[in-house]
């Protein structure tokens, strides 16, 4: 019997170990999408315990004590910072199973020392261990991520933001670890959202253009991505809840701007007409630039009213959509592709039904420019523990070419995640040792160590530039 999250874990045969031990575990990390605040970096932020570092803003563990039957006042209400973390010790015990488990012990045993289990009886001395540990010069927000060995970051930014934490962080020389912009145009596309008419106003005002056509739109949004590529930005990023995209005049688009502008909800064809023409500048705009597009697809959110009303947006009542998109989605990369604007482009699914859709579209739209351009990304959020990792790594490998993948990315909120990256390359170490040890692949321990290093790192350092 293996001990839990003892040397091997995650790894079942001698060839995975190897695989691991040798080749992957100590290569760096890329992490070119988080949802980590600039500002706590820019700082150089320090937590005074593990509910505030740990528990907020943590949608996983929210979830689960919702599931528990915690009272929201325990997780995103008033109570106590000690009585919030006393619920979850009583949580994780319920959580056997769950990838919540694994991340839970694996981030107390990397960040603080802590080999026992949380719960009831363990939370005061985990309490006190996380207190005294977070006050010691390296558990800063700085410290924390460059002894996870990240490299390279990249936040998740609104065309709207001064970037002013980026250029601190871009002027701060001791600090070795390279903090990038994303672009993420959402909320432009968001035509008849309640905050539509403000943030477009908020967004003519950061790029001194007064937005009342589709054309002004377009030159603000362009003026703000040369404004990010100056920060060093590289990436986009859309949440597409569904895509959508049926092209239509270009006065359907101006109505439904105009009516967005004015407060007042679009008529839906003129609104998806806005929305697919959006789509087709932005995407031009980023192949003019080199930069990456990703495309985040399959999610309902908010979808708790009750919830809504009481908490606001992004409070952990999200959930997996099951809408058929693969026909929208072929006709936007296509409008792009034909006319040679197709930029290098990461298709994400919430949905693992969606895998092989993914895997076999990325390979309707390859060809020159890089290895692997259009890319199936990793297993993201509902899907990033072992069973979401192992069924995307299989489509993508039994579909495309594995050797090309650009590898895990945290999508995280919080610095104590990185350990998620030593849970995927242990995974991706054991399904490939696993298919040595079945003569699937050759014992080939420099080849297949050298792709699993370029999928770890090398790959996405070239692939994003």
């Amino acid at each position: 019997m293996k001990p839990f999250l003892g040397e091997d874990f995650l790894l079942d045969t001698p060839t995975a170990q190897r695989l691991y031990n040798e080749y992957a575990a100590d290569m760096p990390i890329y992490d070119y999408h988080c949802h980590l605040n600039p500002a706590d970096l820019a700082a150089d932020r320090r937590f005074t315990d593990l509910t505030e570092i740990w528990l907020g803003g943590d949608h996983y563990k929210w979830r689960a004590m919702r599931t528990h039957g915690v009272p929201e006042s325990f997780i995103t209400g008033d109570r106590a910072a000690r009585e919030k973390f006393g619920m979850w010790a009583q949580t994780v015990p319920f959580c056997l199973g769950n990838p919540l488990y694994h991340w839970t012990h694996l981030e107390l045993r990397r960040y603080f020392g802590f080999d026992g289990l949380l719960n009831p009886d363990t939370a005061e001395t985990v309490w006190q261990l996380g207190r005294e540990r977070l006050a010691e010069p390296g558990f800063s927000a700085r410290g924390l991520v460059a002894r996870s060995n990240v490299r390279t970051l990249c936040t998740t930014d609104d065309p709207a933001d001064t970037l002013e934490h980026h250029r601190m962080l871009a002027a701060d020389a001791t600090f070795p670890v390279r903090v990038l912009p994303a672009f993420r145009p959402d909320k432009a596309l968001q035509v008849g959202w309640d905050g539509f008419p403000a943030w477009i106003a908020r967004l003519g005002e950061a790029a001194g253009i007064g937005i009342r056509t589709f054309d002004d739109l377009c030159q603000a949004l362009a003026k703000r991505m040369n404004f990010f590529a100056a920060m060093g930005c590289r990436l986009s990023d859309h949440a597409l809840d569904p895509i959508e995209y049926a092209p239509g005049s270009a006065a359907s688009a101006e109505a439904a701007l105009a009516a967005g502008l004015a407060g007042k909800p679009a008529d839906p064809a003129w609104a998806l007409a806005y929305r697919s023409a959006l789509l087709l500048f932005l995407g031009r705009e980023y192949a003019r630039r080199g930069w990456v597009m990703q495309l985040h697809i399959g999610t309902q959110r908010n979808r708790n009213t009750r919830a809504m009303r009481a908490l606001g947006p992004d409070t952990g009542y999200d959930c997996i959509d099951d809408l058929p998109f693969a026909r929208s989605l072929t006709a936007f990369l296509d409008a792009l592709d034909t006319t040679a604007e197709l930029p290098r482009t990461i298709l994400y699914c919430l949905n693992p039904r969606d895998n092989e859709v993914l895997a076999t579209v990325a390979g309707c739209f390859q060809g020159e420019g890089a290895p692997g351009k259009i890319q199936f990304g990793s297993g993201w959020w509902f899907n990033d523990q072992k069973d979401g990792m192992v069924r995307q790594l299989t489509a993508l490998s039994n579909l495309t070419l594995l050797p090309h993948f650009v590898g895990m990315l945290t999508d995280s909120r919080s610095l104590l995640s990185y350990p998620r990256h030593e849970y995927f390359r242990r995974i991706l170490s054991n399904l490939v040792g696993g298919w040595v040890e079945a003569g699937e692949l050759p014992n080939d321990l420099p080849l297949l160590g050298g792709m699993i290093q370029n999928i770890c790192f090398h790959n996405a350092q070239a692939y994003f530039g």
